[in-house]
């Protein structure tokens, strides 16, 4: 295990704390009279105010505990209400009349996030110019992985591709469970699972990381703004809604993510034998375990708990997919990882555009269950999983954190996809096994396994893993809302971490005691909702990371540098003209 650099040790404040008793987030390496392109050379700051000691900022704290109260209470008290008006917001106004936003804006940030990447911009350190990669990067990618998306695959990576090969999208005439069905269905999937989903993430988790760790800002969502606001706004309330946004989208994002997990490992019990079906005293005991491990988990520190979690979670992960690959139907899924690539190059002009302009109410309906659906879910995900790669990635260059955030994960879902996805759409289209037919995930990932050697082994596995991802993913946001609530500290407080994950578990619990899936649903629903004001944010983000790398200090002095170089190549120019003019007066 990798350790911290000295200089990534250093403590203390970059400011002395302003209104409230809190912190000035001003930024001292790149202050309001240096910025221009011709002004004088700045440095980055020695210590950055992330690595202060953890002060609470109370009203976002309070702000943000209030909140979370009065959505459990709605939600205990009336939750088939809390779903119906969800569903309402999401399915009948949002995604309709404002879906061609989510389009046009994931694919923005593709090519924005690759734009930077291939930039000069690209070689900037996330850190000081001397900072080594706090963790080694086989552990980056694991926890990277963990936090981003480890558990969708581990359920949509067999339901969803049998999803499309059994219903192809609308639009494109394709006889279901054919072979040009097959092709699509991994085109489609992949569309919705590797780049743009990553480069989403990637543009959050680099304008943070660059803010704290280049720059010297608290590490916030809201601190990122400072050249594009002012000090006085990302300060003020505007910066403050913005951070109770992103406690509140993890919060409950993190809570309905946690009682379903315990609706998918019940499921995967039941699915093995082991009991008939899970009732709410088994489900809430699983969510108090998991609740108890993730919290341990979370006060142990990233470099510990969640680094070790997430390295066993790649092990067994490769375990089972190797499995698969081997006793499943190996020779179609080795052919399947370069097709898919070809499908997905091939169609994605087409997938990208796709939008409810024409189809009718059958691409309506498709786009809202899929495609917007996952740009919405992915938006509203961006506040915990970019702080949380932010966290783990100072140290590295912006080319360095755009293609590991982007590629490295792309290519571990292709290979994911193609082995889980495969296996399945070979039982369904050639064996006649409709797992499309089960009418969920986690019974679609089960009545795979059901049909291959050794089952309880692997459902077991199947089960540890989606209990450790469930952890990690669970963990993260944990330490994530404890920096949000104590002004961006890398190292939040022990007390309000706990508070946090208590407060996750608790709201689960409640929720699916009460409401069941319902009020499950409706709280994932309100967390896809706070997708519609975080495009803004996140176009914003683009904005103020663009002017903040301008003025980068690497960037400053290669543009002065690159001044004197021509002044000097003026100068000897002239020189030689004045000779030449010279030697010619003298033949004269």
């Amino acid at each position: 295990m990798s350790t911290e650099s000295d200089s990534d040790k250093a403590t203390g404040a970059v400011s002395d704390d302003g209104a409230g008793g809190g912190e000035v987030r001003h930024d001292e390496a790149n202050p309001p009279e240096a910025t221009g392109a011709a002004g004088p050379m700045v440095d980055t700051p020695e210590v950055s105010a992330a690595d202060r000691e953890a002060v609470t900022d109370r009203p976002v704290f309070i702000v943000a505990a209030l909140l979370a109260l009065a959505i459990i209470v709605w939600g205990v008290a009336l939750p088939e209400n809390l779903l119906t008006v969800s569903e309402t917001l999401l399915y009948d106004a949002v995604i309709p009349f404002g879906g061609w936003i989510f389009v046009l804006t994931a694919s923005g940030f593709v090519v924005f996030a690759i734009g930077l990447a291939i930039s000069r911009y690209g070689r900037i350190k996330l850190g000081q110019d001397n900072e080594k990669p706090e963790f080694r990067t086989s552990s980056w990618v694991a926890m990277m992985f963990s936090a981003g998306m480890g558990i969708g695959l581990m359920f949509f990576g067999v339901f969803e591709p049998v999803s499309f090969l059994a219903e192809p999208p609308p639009g494109t005439g394709i006889p279901p469970n054919s072979d040009q069905a097959i092709h699509t269905a991994m085109a489609t999937t992949l569309f919705h699972w590797t780049v743009h989903p990553w480069a989403i993430y990637a543009v959050v988790g680099l304008a943070i990381a660059y803010s704290a760790f280049r720059r010297g800002r608290s590490q916030l969502i809201s601190s990122v703004f400072w050249p594009l606001l002012g000090q006085r706004h990302t300060d003020g309330p505007l910066g403050k809604a913005i951070d109770v946004m992103a406690i509140f989208a993890t919060l409950f994002g993190s809570a309905a993510s946690l009682g379903l997990g315990a609706l998918q490992v019940g499921g995967g019990l039941s699915a093995v034998g082991w009991i008939d079906e899970p009732g709410s005293g088994l489900l809430v005991g699983l969510i108090a375990v998991l609740t108890v491990c993730f919290i341990a988990s979370a006060v142990s520190g990233v470099a510990k708990g969640i680094q070790w979690l997430s390295n066993i979670n790649m092990v067994l992960a490769a375990v089972l997919a190797v499995f698969i690959l081997v006793v499943g139907p190996t020779v179609m899924i080795l052919n399947l990882v370069p097709g898919a690539i070809g499908d997905y190059v091939r169609e994605l002009p087409e997938m990208a555009g796709r939008t409810g302009a024409t189809g009718g109410q059958a691409m309506q309906d498709w786009l809202s269950s899929w495609t917007i659906f996952y740009w919405a879910w992915w938006i509203s995900w961006t506040p915990f999983v970019g702080m949380f790669i932010a966290r783990i990635s100072r140290g590295r260059t912006i080319r360095q954190f755009i293609i590991g955030v982007i590629a490295v994960p792309s290519v571990v879902s292709l290979i994911w996809f193609a082995i889980f996805g495969g296996a399945a759409m070979d039982m369904q289209a050639k064996d006649g096994i409709d797992i499309a037919g089960t009418g969920s995930s986690e019974a679609a990932t089960f009545t795979m396994l059901e049909n291959l050697p050794w089952f309880l082994p692997a459902a077991i596995i199947v089960m540890i893993l989606v209990s450790i991802f469930f952890v990690s993913g669970a963990d993260a946001a944990s330490v994530v809302m404890g920096t949000l609530s104590q002004r961006g500290s890398v190292e939040p407080k022990k007390g309000i971490v706990i508070f946090w994950g208590v407060v996750m578990g608790a709201v689960a619990a409640v929720m699916l005691i009460v409401g069941g899936e319902d009020a499950l649903s409706g709280l994932q629903n309100l967390t896809i909702l706070i997708a519609v004001p975080f495009v803004f944010v996140m176009i914003g983000l683009c904005v103020a990371v663009w002017m903040d790398l301008r003025r980068d200090p690497l960037i400053l002095k290669e543009d002065e540098m690159r001044r004197s170089l021509e002044e000097i190549h003026d100068e000897r120019s002239e020189e030689r003209r004045a000779r030449r003019r010279g030697l010619r007066a003298r033949r004269r």
